[in-house]
């Protein structure tokens, strides 16, 4: 059996946890392709070029300092370059297309990677809620970021992605949007999981 959700979102809305918990639910293979954009961005942070950065081993993806800020700042910088974006694109379609079924979760998944999903969501949140998360994941009093910063580092990565000219951050035009700003993880999670049994029929 081959089906395929895509799941799309800004930083920090709940995408990959929602994307996790489907994948769990209905036994498919989960792929978070920021991690792929993130695993490149520390490799040119480290000096490499971006496209050969995109040759990625297992050990790139199991690196320890790809959940950091850091990273995903540097995911969001080589995410805008589109010969990086071309190189990662057989490898994420390939992914969706595996028999069992498949949940990838990214910027551009329904409308450039998997236009062809047979479900699609557009999991987001304010800017607010969205930074108020990554702080209290950084550790809220005892980050190293005042959130106030945190949240300017998400309405910048916000404009970065949603401005790129290639395939731009925004919702596929058949997409189910879930708002998860109100919401608690176990009611994205049963409305993410409600879309994907209604289409399995």
């Amino acid at each position: 059996m081959i089906f395929t959700v895509a799941i799309d979102g800004p930083a920090a809305a709940g995408k990959g946890t929602i994307g996790r918990a489907v994948a769990e639910r209905f036994g498919f293979a989960h792929l978070d392709t920021g991690l792929l954009y993130r695993a490149v961005g520390a490799k040119v942070a480290e000096g490499a070029d971006p496209v050969a950065a995109c040759a990625l081993t297992p050990g790139d993806l199991a690196r320890g300092d790809l959940r950091s800020a850091e990273a995903g700042q540097a995911a969001s910088r080589v995410a805008a370059v589109p010969e990086v974006r071309a190189a990662l694109l057989d490898f994420q379609r390939r992914f969706a297309r595996r028999e069992g079924g498949a949940v990838l979760d990214g910027r551009d998944i329904g409308t450039v990677i998997c236009p062809e999903a047979e479900v699609k969501l557009y999991v987001t949140a304010s800017a607010e809620v969205r930074a108020g998360r990554r702080w209290q994941e950084l550790g809220g009093e005892a980050a190293p970021l005042p959130y106030a910063t945190v949240l300017a580092e998400v309405v910048e990565r916000d404009a970065r992605d949603m401005g790129r000219a290639d395939a731009p951050l925004r919702p596929a035009v058949d997409a189910l949007i879930l708002d998860t700003s109100a919401l608690s993880i176990d009611e994205a999670v049963a409305r993410a999981v409600a879309a994907v049994r209604a289409r399995r029929g």
